[in-house]
């Protein structure tokens, strides 16, 4: 190697071996990591800084709005680049980790998107990270099938049928510790965009398609520039035409919510979407507003539907900002799971979602996601009754919506309050998804519905809120006696759980599973007086392989 030339990723001695990983870190793959990671993490690691900074200022004041610096960008006359053949018709959306059964599943499911995720569906153990690529790739050239140990085969239907993958990589605040560059961890989401791109842009371009992504967790339009930075370099650096990737941003958090329009002007000859995010969206109104007063405590997580007033601005606002912007705006998640041995418990869910994605379809929304193969069809149907043979509904300018600032935070608008069923159900939620968590599993079914790591993230932040701002609870277990928020409680309702799960799956099971790990992991960062800003950042130094 020449002095020159930037020093490729360095897989660490204590990787797991992980079959067929010689396929994905090949030497020109580590090199182009390498490449990404010297250019790209200095800027990253100062946009960390600044988000810490922006916390500190909005715990002084209590407050957000617009940015008045960027309002030019607001005011401007400008569209971002017609969205590529493939991502025309965004009707329904089906989420789910890279595995390979969930690979073939999702690409067969009907829907019009995949989203393939690393990030919130994912434990980022080295065996999902580097066979996740496998899988991806081994699918673009139709040679993944999958057998289940019941003998049940699945393979890949007629290319024509199959969903268009749009990959979501890790949130700029994961290091991916199992590979460095001159001594520092490689941005996990550098690593997933990066093996990504450069084993399957030029393989995408020769199917009809390219590489598209989802970007999660982001904060502000800087961190968007960031993004969209990465994306000329690598289109560059491997002889990619200019503007081949197409990005949809999810405004999960409070601070991009008031970005929406300079996020886009800064991805605009990247740019395909906005998606209105829900759990991450609330968990961010919590870490922001923690420390905000009373005005600023949300009820239980459940009773926070899409048509609370303040989650109605945050969405009528993605939708106007999206079509006078020629984007499209993709709806939320319906994460329910069929049952099997419940039609009643089907029928009555299966109601509530048809509810949700028909008021998606008639607020403008092109399209929703679903987290089973079960539910493609019912979004399905809310979509096609409103859109018919159109692709989207970009022509619905929503010039009837105007969103105040305060609008977008006024919490103190909700009726409903914390319940101690609601700490309760935080708590069993919580442990039962970090267990899972920790045992590799960022995908969990969870009392009928698919839960992903943003569920542990409100739930855990909740608990913190609550117990902070000493929430008074109406009726504690039933007894019709008021109870306050305290740490003897949660600890006491946690300590039951963790009885209650024992005897659901018995002593053996119990023995070799992660149980007191995730019940301690549970308590330490929803009652530590420091409050992390990530569960995941402790969860992934106690996470094997």
């Amino acid at each position: 190697m020449s002095a020159s030339a930037p020093s490729p990723a360095v897989v660490s001695a204590a990787a797991v071996p992980v079959p067929r990983g010689e396929e994905v870190l090949t030497p020109e793959a580590l090199a182009f990591l390498g490449a990404l990671h010297r250019r790209f993490a200095p800027r990253r690691a100062e946009l960390l800084e600044r988000r810490a900074e922006r916390r500190a200022e909005i715990a002084r004041t209590a407050t957000l709005d617009f940015l008045p610096e960027t309002a030019h960008v607001r005011d401007g006359d400008w569209q971002v680049a017609p969205a590529p053949a493939a991502l025309q018709d965004r009707r329904v959306e089906i989420t789910g980790p890279t595995d390979r059964k969930m690979t073939v599943n999702a690409l067969n499911s009907g829907a019009r998107i995949w989203l393939a995720d690393f990030e919130d569906a994912s434990a980022p153990t080295w065996e999902n990270v580097v066979a996740g690529q496998v899988n991806l790739i081994d699918a673009y050239e139709r040679r993944i099938d999958f057998t289940s140990p019941e003998g049940k085969s699945y393979a890949l239907k007629d290319a024509d049928e199959l969903a268009t993958v749009v990959m979501r990589p890790r949130g700029w605040h994961l290091d991916e510790r199992h590979l460095s560059v001159d001594g520092e961890h490689v941005p996990g989401g550098l690593v997933d965009f990066g093996l990504y791109f450069f084993h399957n842009a030029r393989r995408l371009l020769d199917l009809g398609k390219g590489p598209y992504f989802y970007l999660p967790k982001t904060e502000s339009h800087l961190e968007a520039r960031l993004w969209n930075d990465v994306f000329v370099f690598a289109q560059d650096h491997l002889g990619i035409p200019q503007g081949t990737v197409r990005a949809t941003v999810l405004i999960e958090t409070i601070t991009a919510a008031y970005e929406m329009e300079e996020i886009l002007y800064e991805l605009r000859d990247h740019a395909s979407g906005l998606n209105a995010g829900r759990w991450d969206y609330l968990f961010s109104i919590v870490k922001n507003f923690r420390d905000g007063g009373t005005r600023f405590v949300l009820p239980d997580r459940n009773a926070v539907t899409m048509t609370a007033p303040f989650m109605r601005a945050y969405t009528e606002l993605l939708v106007r900002t999206c079509h006078k912007r020629g984007a499209h705006a993709i709806g939320g998640m319906a994460a329910f799971i069929p049952s099997r041995r419940d039609p009643e418990v089907n029928r009555v869910a299966f109601e509530k979602v048809k509810a949700d994605k028909d008021r998606e379809a008639a607020d403008g929304f092109d399209g929703s996601w679903v987290a089973h193969p079960d539910l493609v069809p019912i979004a399905r149907a809310s979509f096609d009754a409103v859109l018919g043979d159109r692709p989207h509904q970009k022509d619905r300018l929503r010039e009837d919506v105007h969103v105040t600032a305060e609008q977008l935070i006024d919490i103190a608008s909700l009726d409903a309050k914390p319940t101690f069923e609601g700490l309760r159900n935080a708590v069993q939620v919580g442990i039962r998804y970090i267990e899972a968590w920790l045992r590799g599993m960022g995908a969990v079914a969870i009392f009928n519905l698919m839960e992903d790591a943003a569920t542990a993230e409100i739930s855990r932040s909740q608990i913190w809120q609550w117990t902070n701002a000493g929430v008074v609870f109406d009726d504690v277990e039933g007894t019709g006696t008021p109870g306050k928020a305290t740490h003897e409680l949660v600890r006491q309702v946690a300590a039951d759980e963790l009885t209650a799960i024992r005897d659901e799956v018995g002593e053996d099971a119990f023995a070799v599973g992660k149980w007191t790990e995730a019940y301690e992991l549970l308590l330490r960062t929803a009652l530590d007086a420091h409050y992390v800003d990530f569960l995941t950042l402790p969860a992934y130094e106690q996470l094997e392989g």
